[in-house]
């Protein structure tokens, strides 16, 4: 991969389904150590953000088949459908080779959301 070519595969996963950096990291974090069970406050303290967030990141992975329930409800385990495996295997190959150009296509998803919604407040002459 060139830096700041995404792969198609890639670009597509993560303009539809990467809602934030902070859940591409929590991905990345839990498929790292994917026998680990991770809680709030665990997955908090290792990416640097509000337990609440956390948690909020935990039912978003839960929720897109990325995690399942940990062993004696330590919390959740990566556990990936076996549809996604594959494509997350490779996102997290295209973080590691250019982790500037896939939070910028993350970004980029953002700020498209946060212009169409200040475009539907915005007066127009008709």
């Amino acid at each position: 991969m060139k830096l700041g070519e995404v792969p198609a595969d890639v670009r597509r996963f993560i303009l539809t389904s990467v809602p934030s950096v902070p859940f591409l990291e929590a991905v990345l974090l839990l498929r790292g150590e994917p026998s680990h069970g991770w809680d709030g406050a665990l997955l908090a303290r290792r990416l640097y953000v509000p337990e609440r967030t956390a948690h909020e990141l935990m039912a978003l992975l839960a929720q897109s088949g990325i995690t399942a329930p940990a062993a004696a409800g330590a919390g959740v385990r990566y556990a990936p459908l076996p549809e996604l495996a594959a494509v997350l295997d490779r996102v997290a190959a295209a973080y590691a080779a250019d982790l500037v150009a896939i939070t910028d296509l993350i970004h980029s998803r953002i700020d498209k959301r946060a212009q169409r919604f200040a475009d539907a407040f915005r007066f127009r002459k008709e």
